[in-house]
């Protein structure tokens, strides 16, 4: 079976992006398929939850693709066993240049988490926008898709993000909460798929992610098909579906 690659990334930094790779890696290892955690990020969160595991019956590999310093062999430290099925790479913030390229080119699919707020939806906005323009992207023909994360409450704040990504065909996931339960699994090195589902209650808003990871590329698609038709890439490249940064859904001038 050859190897799906999941990149979860977003350019703005507190968007909850270990907590979705690290929860999506521990669905598939407890469900028995060879995963490997890929990390990028220099602070290494992911690899540290991966030192906080002590389950012997759950497989989980990790990499470290993070910068190289301290006379690191970077090349050995990425290493991904060969019958690895789902790869997830944690990405870090602010991401650019020939790190995201290198991001890119192992990509399938792209999960984006986006923090409920103004700010963070409207640079998110425009990091999906940057990323749809992207030769790498449109070439192979990634798939993306949005995640609400850390929410609160039931307030409409994601509404124009939504707007936004319905104009560009792009699905918006789910709603994934700021519960307690993704910080206990956290410190205890594992999942919530791998907590008792009395503990985890979040397993239902956490399956849409896993679901659509899941999926097929359709079959039969005209070769050169692009993440979303030319005329709207057009309008992209213009620049007015990208949300401003007070009023939402309006083009920045």
């Amino acid at each position: 079976m050859r190897m799906n690659t999941t990149l979860v990334i977003n350019s703005k930094g507190g968007s909850g992006k270990t907590t979705i790779a690290t929860n999506l890696a521990s669905y598939f290892a407890a469900s028995g398929v060879p995963t490997t955690v890929m990390d990028y990020d220099p602070q290494g969160s992911s690899m540290n939850w991966l030192r906080l595991r002590t389950q012997t019956g759950t497989r989980l590999h990790g990499a470290n693709a993070a910068p190289q310093k301290n006379g690191r062999i970077r090349g050995v430290e990425m290493y991904v066993p060969a019958d690895t099925q789902q790869l997830v790479i944690d990405a870090p913030a602010g991401a650019s240049g020939l790190l995201l390229q290198e991001m890119l080119y192992r990509a399938d699919c792209i999960i984006i988490p986006v923090a409920p707020s103004a700010i963070d939806i409207h640079a998110t906005a425009n990091f999906v926008r940057d990323l749809l323009l992207a030769g790498r992207v449109r070439a192979r023909n990634i798939r993306l898709a949005v995640v609400a994360n850390r929410v609160r409450s039931s307030m409409p704040v994601y509404q124009p993000l939504e707007r936004f990504l319905n104009s560009l065909s792009l699905p918006f996931l789910t709603r994934i909460s700021d519960s307690d339960a993704y910080v206990k699994a956290a410190e205890a090195g594992i999942g919530i798929f791998e907590m008792l589902p009395s503990e985890a209650a979040e397993r239902g808003e956490f399956m849409p992610i896993v679901e659509w990871v899941k999926q097929q590329p359709e079959s039969g698609a005209p070769e050169g098909r692009k993440v979303v038709d030319l005329a709207r890439m057009r309008r992209i490249e213009r620049g007015p579906a990208v949300l401003s940064p007070i009023g939402f859904g309006r083009p920045l001038r």
